[in-house]
């Protein structure tokens, strides 16, 4: 599989995967035109796209979603409550267009995917596991608690996007209203560098894992920063960088980490 993040952060949010017969995006936060770019970077065109799969209805998530299944007649899947909370916003779409995911599962030619339940501050947000081939790749983004369901599905990842949003002191002092940094520090809010550490600790099985943190909020984190605190977490428990695991940023304004595994 290919796994490529477009672009992460709060300004908006799409993440690429393609197998030998299938071509997807989870996501599709930003305009039409600018998911059209971010594909050309790394080779592909937005008319080779299978299906869009939505986490959740955030407009970071979902901003370009209706221009693009307009425009080249692409498949859309979410849950039934994320679909009643997004359609105005993604605009008319096709009857056949919009796919209801009911059971936590769907199949697009070769991959298989498995939704699951996150903790955020949505209706019924969602990450996303892709299966192909004996691999898998998995989506763990907006969400303020890891549960003990969400890491037995992330274990089995060759390849994870997961949250490391904010450092807890530059929340707590930075500029934001106070029921917003509560929101965020909350379990339906994002996960914190301390805890995207944590969470990864939880996941090790032995397996090789390429790791990519994401959606980094701009004001109260930064690249470094969050690379450094998860990169302490995992040493001080013994964890070995790069033999053992892999761990990369993913960047918020153009195509980053392009993965073929």
């Amino acid at each position: 599989m290919i796994f490529c993040p477009l672009y992460s952060g709060s300004s908006g949010n799409s993440i690429f995967l393609a197998s030998r017969h299938a071509k997807i995006l989870i996501d599709a936060g930003l305009s039409g035109k600018s998911i059209e770019r971010g594909l050309a970077k790394i080779g592909y065109n937005a008319n080779e796209i299978d299906a869009i799969l939505v986490t959740h209805e955030h407009i970071d998530h979902i901003k370009g979603v209706g221009v693009l299944s307009r425009k080249y007649n692409i498949p859309i899947y979410a849950n039934t409550l994320t679909w009643k909370a997004m359609l105005k916003s993604v605009g008319k779409i096709k009857e056949n267009n919009l796919n209801i995911i009911t059971n936590n599962y769907i199949s697009i030619k070769d991959m298989d995917i498995i939704s699951y339940s996150i903790s955020h501050d949505a209706v019924d947000p969602c990450g996303y596991a892709v299966d192909c081939n004996g691999k898998r790749a998995c989506v763990a983004t907006d969400s303020g608690f890891i549960s003990e369901e969400n890491k037995a599905i992330l274990r089995d990842s060759d390849v994870l996007l997961i949250e490391s949003n904010h450092d807890v002191e530059m929340l707590k002092f930075g500029p934001y209203p106070y029921e917003l940094k509560r929101r965020i520090l909350s379990k339906i809010g994002h996960l914190s560098n301390d805890d995207c550490g944590k969470a990864i600790l939880d996941i090790l099985n032995g397996k090789f894992k390429r790791i990519i943190l994401g959606h980094l909020s701009k004001i109260n984190n930064y690249p470094e920063l969050a690379y450094q605190t998860v990169a302490t977490t995992l040493n001080e428990a013994g964890v070995k960088l790069k033999s053992d695991i892999n761990i990369s940023m993913a960047k918020r304004d153009e195509p980053s980490n392009f993965i073929n595994f």
